[in-house]
């Protein structure tokens, strides 16, 4: 029958992953935290590097909700689940002070843009507005400290390094 059968790309990922939040509460991971939880990022797969923040001794670090595919962001709550093990190497980066969640991809994240990975930033808040402007503060703060662009951190209300 015409129509009936499709294909969907697999690109397995972990839609949750993440450290624990300073707060001594219960919390739920659905919603994303500056510390990670709910991402449902497709692009954190393999051979994406995550940097997350560590408010907490030792990290606590969990991950799971395993897709197989999933478009870009579980809008309509759905995606192909799949369970699956996960191998992850984890480091600290001592003085990263990350105020959210971001991650370099090894390579393209579709191949129709280029051969290149890419560098992104989150932005974890309450409204779509809050978390946009937090994601691109996140970039210019980014761009600032591993380009020094003076000019760049004076815009944003930081001084400039020292030539």
């Amino acid at each position: 029958m015409p129509g009936c059968a499709g294909r969907v790309p697999l690109k397995p990922f972990a839609g949750t992953i993440g450290n624990a939040l300073a707060e001594p509460e219960l919390h739920s991971i659905v919603p994303p935290r500056r510390v990670d939880g709910n991402l449902d990022i497709r692009d954190l797969a393999a051979g994406t590097t995550l940097y997350l923040p560590v408010e907490v001794a030792g990290a606590l670090f969990s991950v799971g909700n395993t897709h197989a595919a999933q478009g870009d962001g579980e809008v309509c709550g759905t995606a192909i689940k799949s369970p699956m093990d996960v191998v992850l190497t984890l480091d600290l980066v001592k003085g990263a002070n990350l105020k959210t969640p971001r991650f370099t991809t090894p390579g393209p994240v579709t191949r129709h843009l280029d051969a290149k990975g890419y560098e992104v930033t989150t932005g974890i808040a309450p409204d779509l507005m809050s978390a946009a402007r937090d994601a691109v503060a996140g970039m210019v703060d980014l761009v600032c400290s591993t380009r020094c662009r003076p000019s760049c951190r004076a815009r944003r209300g930081r001084p400039a390094p020292a030539p």
